[in-house]
This record gives structure tokens, C-alpha cells and sequence, in this order.
């Protein structure tokens, strides 16, 4: 599967929409997802993007051990290297397919070096 690093321009912004929530393995929840290499709990975030004249909620994934203490809905955020991954899957006879946003941990936004958030 394909990782694309997303590049972003110097005039994005992201902002925390919802609090993260674990990522699951399994869909009966009874499996916590982890990073392969840390062994870190996978947790999803909801972040409004903004860049120009646009805006999009965005979920995307970060491990738990990534994620700033006290973040809360409507704090200015950075993902810190962020990657796209493509997916597609045939369900029910059904082709859904999507993209899914992962990033190694968030900065706040004051925090956030330029190089660290390509």
C-alpha cells in the first residue's frame, strides 16, 4: 500500500474538531489498535484542515503517546508528519474506498516547527 506524505502550504491550520477516541482492531471493539513499531494504543482525532479559501474535517490517526496533554475542541493543532494512504475494499458486493490520514503526533500550533510539519 502506498504512503504519500502529505505536504502542506505554510498557510494551513488545523484545529481539533473532537477528542480522540482508540482505534479499534476488530469491529466488536475488543482489540485496541497499536503502532507496529512502538506498541503505542492508535487513537483517532477529528481536525478541521483549513488552507486558502477551503475547509474539510479530517480523521486521522496518531498514536496516544503522540497527542498533547489538555487538547480540547478548537485548539490550533499541527500534525507532525502526515501520511495519506489510499484504501479500497469490496463489502457486501460494495466498493468503498477512502483515505486514510496518519500522523506520528500532534504539535500545538505554536509548537510547531515549519520543517516538522511537511
Amino acid at each position: 500500500m502506498a504512503r504519500i506524505r502529505v505536504g502542506l502550504l505554510p498557510t494551513s491550520s488545523f484545529m481539533v474538531g473532537t477528542l480522540p477516541v482508540p482505534k479499534y482492531k476488530d469491529a466488536e471493539k475488543t482489540q485496541f489498535a497499536t503502532d507496529f513499531e512502538t506498541g503505542a494504543k492508535l487513537m483517532t482525532i477529528t481536525l478541521f484542515f483549513m488552507e486558502e479559501d477551503r475547509a474539510e474535517a479530517l480523521k486521522i490517526t496518531v498514536p496516544e503517546t503522540g497527542l498533547p496533554n489538555d487538547l480540547k475542541p478548537g485548539l490550533p493543532v499541527m500534525p507532525v508528519e502526515l501520511f495519506a494512504t489510499p484504501w479500497a475494499r469490496i463489502f457486501n458486493g460494495q466498493l468503498s474506498d477512502g483515505i486514510a490520514y496518519r500522523a506520528d503526533r500532534l504539535a500545538l500550533a505554536t509548537q510547531a516547527p515549519a520543517a516538522d510539519a511537511a
